[in-house]
């Protein structure tokens, strides 16, 4: 009883983890990457379902406004057999994205003049942007599926 009741759970099942380089730039347009999964049970991986998503803030204190943004969306519809023991199941992944620009960098992209000015524009303006890649697995037989996020540094 209790098995079937952490099996559910996914409590001792599927675990995911992202493994993506350090030096990760917007303007790329492509994330490589290895999606590792592990399990003390055996068990099936239907699908994985990846999101870089950009959270974009600006403004201090209490008129900090913050939006997010999904850049790009990968789903891979593929059934994988993860072994128990936590024997590693790697799965490669190339998630394509477009970067959003704002209008301050659209504007300090024009010239060399108005890109330091846009500098200027969005330091007092405290912008600022933050990529993270979040990653989820679809388990047979689980309530609660894996899932892992990673903070991109840029």
């Amino acid at each position: 009883m209790l098995g079937k009741v952490k099996e559910w759970l996914g409590i001792e099942g599927v675990k995911l983890e992202l493994v993506v380089p350090p030096d990760f730039n917007v303007n790329q347009g492509t994330l490589e990457g290895v999606i590792r999964l592990r399990s003390m049970r055996a068990q099936t991986v239907t699908a994985i379902r990846m999101d870089l998503i950009e959270k974009y803030s600006r403004g201090r204190d209490e008129e900090t406004l913050v939006d997010e943004y999904n850049l790009g969306t990968l789903t891979i519809n593929e059934k994988f057999e993860v072994p128990a023991e936590g024997e590693p199941v790697e799965v490669p992944f190339v998630l394509e994205f477009t970067a959003i620009n704002s209008e301050v960098d659209d504007f300090g992209q024009r010239n060399i003049l108005f890109k330091g000015l846009a500098w200027v524009a969005r330091k007092t303006r405290n912008a600022m942007s933050e990529y993270r890649l979040e990653a989820e697995a679809n388990v047979k037989g689980v309530a609660l599926n894996p899932f892992d996020r990673v903070v991109l540094g840029e």
